[in-house]
């Protein structure tokens, strides 16, 4: 079957944001701060007023007359005290802290007289120091962002047995430390940001490239303005990739809903490339010191990790919870480690915030685990293969030492896998080969472990339309991963219809009752169970309908290929025509209400535990530093498998961009100014795909009993396991050369500077 989807999508069919701005539509630009840290003296905007077309400008004082509160900060991370969660306004109003922050917002007939007057406003700004990398942030004569935040310092965190991991230190026969930075990063999806608000008759209409309807609905309603949720419409075109940094509310949405509520019209506002590096999120930036404890025989006894996670200068909506719940949930990885403390201090600094990106936590945790393990092996002597399967988890079920439950897993028999198809034994063949042409080449070897599941619960329903469509209703949601693939493909498999029969409803609150959106590589596990929860309510209603009208007993007929069957007799009924007999209720029997429509509430917490082994082989040029990728090879286990295609495909997109992350991408700012120095593609490398080899992924199934589809999240995996995977093997490659140690991003100049230091 293949991608529903694709046909609109390469045939220029489908509908972004920018496609549906209405042709009455006002236009929005916004003014961004130019420094990192300043305070505002003043601002005079009556040049920008008296501009042509210009129909409003707003700043902060205007913002805080309409007695509009901040953005909140809904994530829950049991902290040693309180998280620290500075006010955020959607538009500035004594001090500006990061490059980028929104100062004022202008309307305008159309763009360029918004961003013409936008430039016009006039703001007397009294710069102040800052500070933009994390630990710096924490020394004592570092400026400080927040009085309420003494150091600043936002929380301070702890997962795990201190006292265990201790007594593991303590009987350790060997023992491996590291300094390591997972570095700043930018999701950099396709579509930028933007938003079209409207308001009428008291309630207010906001369509977005974004995801999570639902969420960002319950912010705006009760913690900005103050009103019930039920006077907010929420909804989503096609989006052009989020990976996450989409799933939030942004201070330009609240500017437009206030702007549609004052000026009765509907304003758009679209946002370009440098606003999305300066003013939607970043993500990582994740540094600290870790320590692995081994016995004499090499089996791993403890793990100790202290860390410090950049949050920019305010608290993101899910930014507390990325270097703490989700990194304490995968690290450790697929190892049995018996003790492991993880401790985090959350820091301020004058960025933008930091928030989810693929992955959230999990890539960060990884991480750290492999570079650990990788350096043992080195230390010991050990095989890096040998090493890595002697201390997977190979009984099960499993809890962790920071107390997750795993059901299943095959993560020694994935090394043993990869070991095979990556050819390591032809390894020093292709090495020779490499070294008599004058270059340097590498092999790495890495696991990772996945916990998927990202917010628990989910909403689904079923309903048969007028025109003999069946609506499936989600509240999980779609920015390229497939779903309109994926959920008819499960739903004509349950209910025996055609899957073109089916069409997907998502991303609205008006046609949604409830759902915490795409994140954690959610949708399939939580959202399918739902889904299947509501079929299974539907045929239970169909075989009471069924019943009734062939006059047999409920349990007397038997469902398949879309029919039920009487043995006894040979009578049967398809579920389209119930389905029709269904709305008339002289055919019902007593009190069954009319329609087969049914609806779901999947209340699981469980997490998933997809996991895999990757090896990669890079040839490194000594004379410019810079890396080629030659070879990626994965064996992954997602449990069942839906659509092998689609799976492959999330697969190989999630490590182009962890990739990307290993050898390429990083946002930096400059210190002192706390000007960003990334914030174009000429200053932020992405991979092309001259860069990337064929990403030859082998799937293993191994079902989880933890949801009846037996599936386990794949969205994430990718990004998740090439990072460490092409670090180690580009230190594979340096190595004989004297270099041991290099942080991401491994860019030419940075290898190149790290081989000459080493000589």
């Amino acid at each position: 079957m293949s991608r529903r989807e694709d046909q609109r999508f390469l045939t220029g069919q489908g509908r972004y944001l920018a496609d549906l701005i209405p042709a009455d539509a006002l236009h929005a630009a916004v003014l961004r701060s130019p420094h990192a840290h300043a305070r505002i003296l003043a601002i005079d905007t009556s040049e920008a007023r008296a501009m042509p077309g210009v129909r409003l400008v707003l700043t902060g004082a205007d913002l805080a007359e309409e007695g509009l509160g901040p953005l909140p900060c809904p994530a829950q991370v049991a902290t040693l005290a309180p998280i620290i969660i500075p006010a955020r306004h959607a538009l500035a109003r004594d001090q500006v802290k990061h490059v980028g922050e929104c100062v004022a917002f202008v309307v305008a007939g159309t763009a360029a007289q918004a961003r013409d007057a936008a430039e016009a406003i006039l703001v007397e700004y009294e710069p102040l120091d800052a500070v933009v990398e994390s630990r710096a942030a924490l020394a004592p004569d570092a400026p400080q962002l927040w009085p309420e935040a003494p150091g600043n310092i936002a929380f301070r965190f702890e997962r795990g047995d201190r006292a265990a991991m201790e007594a593991g230190f303590a009987a350790a026969a060997h023992g491996v430390e590291l300094d390591l930075i997972n570095n700043r990063v930018h999701a950099v999806p396709m579509e930028p940001r933007g938003a079209v608000a409207r308001y009428a008759d008291g309630r207010f209409d906001l369509l977005f490239s974004g995801m999570g309807v639902h969420n960002i609905r319950r912010q705006l309603a009760t913690a900005v303005f103050k009103l019930p949720e039920d006077a907010f419409r929420l909804h989503c075109p096609d989006v052009g990739g989020g990976f996450g940094a989409k799933n939030f509310l942004f201070p330009e949405y609240v500017c437009l809903l206030s702007a549609a509520r004052r000026l009765g019209a509907p304003v758009a506002w679209v946002g370009e490339a440098t606003e999305e590096f300066t003013a939607s999120v970043h993500a990582r930036d994740y540094r600290g010191t870790a320590k692995l404890a081994l016995d004499a025989e090499g089996r791993f006894l403890a793990l100790h990790a202290r860390m410090v996670g950049d949050l920019g200068a305010y608290c993101s909506a899910n930014g507390p919870a990325c270097p703490t719940n989700s990194v304490s949930t995968a690290i450790g990885g697929i190892y049995a480690i018996p003790a492991i403390f993880l401790e985090v201090t959350g820091a301020f600094t004058n960025t933008l915030p930091v928030d989810a990106y693929r992955g959230a936590g999990k890539p960060e945790a990884n991480y750290l685990t492999e570079r650990l393990v990788e350096a043992a092996a080195r230390a010991l002597g050990r095989d890096a293969v040998e090493i890595r399967r002697v201390n997977a988890i190979a009984a099960f079920p499993y809890r962790s030492a920071t107390g997750m439950l795993m059901d299943c897993g095959r993560f020694g028999e994935n090394l043993a896998d990869l070991e095979a198809l990556a050819d390591r034994a032809g390894f020093a063949a292709r090495r020779a080969e490499s070294e008599s042409r004058g270059k340097l080449r590498g092999l790495g070897i890495a696991g990772f472990l996945e916990t998927s599941r990202g917010a628990p619960h989910e909403w689904a329903a079923v309903r048969f339309a007028p025109d003999g469509m069946v609506d499936l209703a989600i509240g999980t949601q779609s920015n390229g991963q497939g779903h309109e693939t994926s959920f008819p493909r499960i739903a004509a498999g349950h209910l025996g219809l055609p899957a073109e029969r089916f069409r997907l409803v998502q991303a609205d609150t008006a046609q949604v009752t409830f759902g915490n959106g795409h994140g954690g590589a959610r949708s399939l596990h939580v959202g399918g169970t739902a889904l299947v929860m509501a079929m299974d309510k539907v045929l239970e209603k169909a075989r009471l309908l069924a019943a009734h009208l062939l006059q047999a007993a409920p349990e007397a007929l038997v469902f398949d290929g879309g029919r039920f069957t009487l043995p006894s007799t040979g009578q049967e009924m398809a579920l389209e025509a119930l389905a029709t007999a269904a709305r008339d209720p002289a055919l019902l029997p007593e009190g069954m209400s009319p329609g087969l429509d049914a609806e779901a509430k999947n209340l699981s917490e469980l997490v998933t535990f997809p996991a895999g082994a990757h090896a990669a082989e890079v040839e490194v040029d000594p004379e410019t530093g810079q890396v080629a990728l030659l070879r990626y090879r994965a064996v992954d286990d997602y449990g069942r498998l839906i659509d092998p295609v689609l799976t492959t495909g999330q697969v190989q997109g999630g490590l182009a961009q962890g990739i990307g992350q290993a050898l390429l991408e990083e946002v930096a700012y400059e210190a002192g100014s706390g000007q960003i120095l990334s914030a174009s593609f000429m200053d932020y490398a992405l991979p092309r795909a001259e860069d990337l080899p064929d990403l030859d992924i082998t799937l293993r199934e191994l079902p989880t009993a933890s949801n009846p589809l037996g599936v386990k999240g794949v969205g994430q995996a990718g990004a998740i396991g090439a990072p460490q995977t092409v670090v180690h093997a580009v230190l594979d490659a340096l190595r004989p050369r004297g270099v041991t140690h290099l942080d991401m991003p491994l860019t030419p100049e940075k290898v190149w500077r790290a081989l000459n230091a080493a000589r």
